[in-house]
């Protein structure tokens, strides 16, 4: 099956635009906020904004924006931390470049920010006038989305997939071989 190539990201369409690899290796001038960097620390001030400090930048970047880049199969991977304006100023190759207290923030704000439900069971599953509407349960509570077209759904391999719907939400099947039989068999058909 092809990519879902109409399915739009979830997160704020940024994902789109991370930058190079290397983005990492370069170094940063000190003091200037145009040119990427290392992090070396991430954190959450008082008034509940994401905290960044970058080596070789006396000041810490306030109001930072996280996201995942693709792929999308390797969440831990490839994380674009911006500032409030949208500027990449890092780019991490993983999770593990941070350290334990700072992975813990960037992973709740992308929990917490990116809408994207992992699907336990399917609980209603109804095809009509050639939209399939599927009622599921999920990490985040019970969720109804609707399925327009195949290009709705991107497949990462035999048994994981992402749903999109119309609103731009994705949500996740980890493992069509983990779900209940009666769920199993509602959706086996796009694999």
């Amino acid at each position: 099956m092809a990519a879902g190539v109409g399915m739009a990201p979830a997160e704020e369409n940024v994902s789109s635009m991370c930058a190079s690899e290397t983005t990492q290796d370069k170094p940063a001038e000190s003091g200037n906020l145009d040119s990427p960097g290392k992090i070396v620390r991430v954190e959450r001030n008082a008034a509940g904004q994401i905290v960044a400090h970058v080596a070789g930048r006396s000041e810490p970047v306030v109001d930072v924006r996280i996201a995942r880049c693709f792929p999308w199969s390797v969440p831990e991977t490839y994380i674009s931390i911006r500032n409030k304006d949208g500027k990449e100023i890092a780019l991490l190759k993983t999770l593990g470049e941070l350290d334990e207290t700072s992975r813990a923030v960037v992973e709740e704000e992308l929990r917490d920010k990116v809408f994207n439900p992992k699907i336990r069971r399917i609980k209603d599953y109804r095809d009509e006038f050639g939209v399939t509407s599927i009622t599921a349960e999920t990490d985040r509570g019970e969720v109804i989305f609707q399925i327009r077209s195949r290009d709705d759904i991107r497949q990462f391999s035999a048994t994981r997939a992402l749903f999109g719907d119309a609103d731009g939400n994705v949500y996740e099947l980890v493992d069509l071989n983990a779900l209940d039989p009666a769920s199993r068999k509602h959706i086996l058909h796009y694999f």
